[in-house]
């Protein structure tokens, strides 16, 4: 039996599990904390660093809303998204730093009283999740299960598969954690009824998974571009619609004014993105500007999962992308990582943000070689042990970058993970067709210089690359590799 089933197994039947789910629903201040027996150091969790060049988050960063005639006990979710667990950077692999992160996770469940964690997609990185990612991922349940925290709930997202994530989905419920990989057809599926310790519902989840292009949309012979983007959109909104109205009529038939919380992992219109930040715009036309109209009104607090920095929809403070806790490339580098905690309780709901500290410090150095040079000693003097991306744009030709660099970090705990040379003579020459190679281009310019390579008319590049997206989009959510720097190494 492998490692993480057995860690489920043993706490799903083991004799102590009544005695653990009991204290795990006692009141928040009794609720004891207990690591699980399996976990190992917490070395680099008590050592995380503050992050440089980060702003902090705005004193008072509390934004409540008024909820409709509350009077539920009060109780706390924590709203995260996005672990990609199992993601490298340029060959290096960040076990350490997960779990550093679940650690801290663990840690801030527990000291913030938290009630129901919510885990609003892309727990993986791929959707054939090596070994040490999912013990990870198993090994914080079981910890979980010991935490004040009475519920879990995961959904799927884009680089998660759908069926793996609902595989031990039975088995987690004896945790109390609460699965949806996929769309089942019947929105009742996706309706959970939260119960405290005594059987009272204190919360409804609408839990809606990434929706795929096959779980919403009939494709039919001949249509557009842009029957397509309508048919995906309508068949997004009538998805919510539906889960609501079914949410609804368990709230009217439980009694009382049960907060109701909705989850999703889509891309919201106006959402912000950063260049390295992991999120390829791969979606067709409008599916990737879901409105935040398309989510009922009835929803005390949405929770989503897809888009890396944390941000509000549309302005709503009830709107939220918690945003990934550890960043996925070195454009993120300088994000004030955070989670959501929403407090629900009297007639308001109030969210407010706890920052996620720094586990390995990521820092991209551009210039010409006195900037490059300079800022590694200064590093180097702060025993930085940094993970390094060295962008060089002066004008005099170094041929011996690289092995300059090694020099400038050889006697540190620095590392020089990735090199960009963009000299004058290699930006002159990156104009020369001839001269470039597949690292100065992405996907998207590669399609682009086959269309103008096959003399292709310019009228039809517009209607050539949406389908091209779509095909890439396609391949990607049946397991296909994952996005530059972030290769998948277990």
């Amino acid at each position: 039996m492998r490692p993480f089933v057995a860690l489920l197994f043993r706490a799903a039947i083991m004799p102590g599990h009544r005695e653990l789910t009991a204290r795990r629903n006692r009141p928040t201040m009794e609720a004891p904390y207990r690591r699980c027996p399996h976990e190992k150091n917490e070395t680099l969790a008590r050592q995380s660093l503050p992050n440089p060049g980060c702003p902090p988050l705005p004193r008072g960063h509390t934004f409540s809303s008024p909820r409709r005639g509350s009077h539920t006990p009060e109780m706390k979710i924590l709203h995260t998204s996005d672990w990609h667990l199992g993601r490298t950077l340029y060959g290096r692999k960040r076990y350490e730093e997960y779990e550093a992160f679940l650690d801290w996770l663990a840690e801030t469940i527990r000291d913030n009283g938290i009630d129901v964690l919510v885990v609003a997609g892309d727990v993986f990185d791929t959707t054939a999740p090596g070994n040490r990612a999912q013990e990870l991922y198993y090994r914080f349940l079981c910890r979980a299960a010991s935490l004040c925290c009475r519920h879990v709930v995961v959904i799927s997202g884009n680089h998660d598969s759908p069926s793996f994530l609902d595989a031990p989905k039975e088995l987690l419920k004896a945790l109390e954690v609460h699965v949806t990989g996929s769309p089942s057809g019947n929105p009742e599926d996706e309706v959970l009824v939260l119960r405290n310790g005594q059987g009272v519902p204190e919360l409804i989840v609408c839990a809606v998974p990434h929706l795929r292009d096959r779980d919403i949309r009939t494709a039919e012979a001949g249509e557009s571009i842009e029957d397509k983007e309508r048919k995906l959109l309508d068949g997004i909104r009538d998805h919510y619609a539906s889960v609501a109205a079914c949410a609804e009529g368990k709230r009217r038939e439980l009694g009382g004014a049960i907060p109701l919380v909705a989850t999703g992992h889509l891309f919201a219109a106006g959402g912000r993105t950063v260049e390295g930040d992991g999120v390829r715009e791969l979606y067709v036309g409008s599916l990737a500007h879901v409105d935040a109209g398309i989510f009922p009104p009835c929803f005390d607090y949405v929770a989503l999962g897809h888009l890396h920095v944390p941000q509000k929809v549309s302005g709503s403070e009830m709107v939220r992308y918690s945003g990934s806790p550890l960043p996925m490339g070195f454009g993120e580098a300088k994000q004030q990582k955070s989670v959501c905690v929403a407090e629900f309780g009297g007639r308001e709901t109030s969210v407010r943000l706890v920052p996620v500290p720094v586990f390995q410090q990521l820092e991209q150095i551009r210039g010409g070689w006195d900037r490059i040079s300079g800022r590694i000693f200064e590093l180097a003097s702060q025993g930085s042990r940094a993970w390094l991306e060295v962008v060089y744009d002066g004008n005099e030709i170094l041929g011996d970058l690289r092995e300059r660099l090694e020099e400038a970090v050889g006697n540190t705990a620095m590392e020089v993970l990735r090199v960009k040379n963009t000299g004058a003579v290699e930006r002159a020459l990156a104009q020369t067709l001839e001269e470039e190679t597949l690292d100065d281009l992405d996907e998207d310019d590669v399609f682009r210089r086959c269309l103008e390579a096959n003399r292709v008319p310019e009228d039809q590049h517009a209607e050539l690359f949406a389908a091209y997206r779509e095909a890439v989009l396609s391949l990607l959510e049946r397991g296909g590799q994952p996005e530059q720097g972030g290769r998948h190494e277990d």
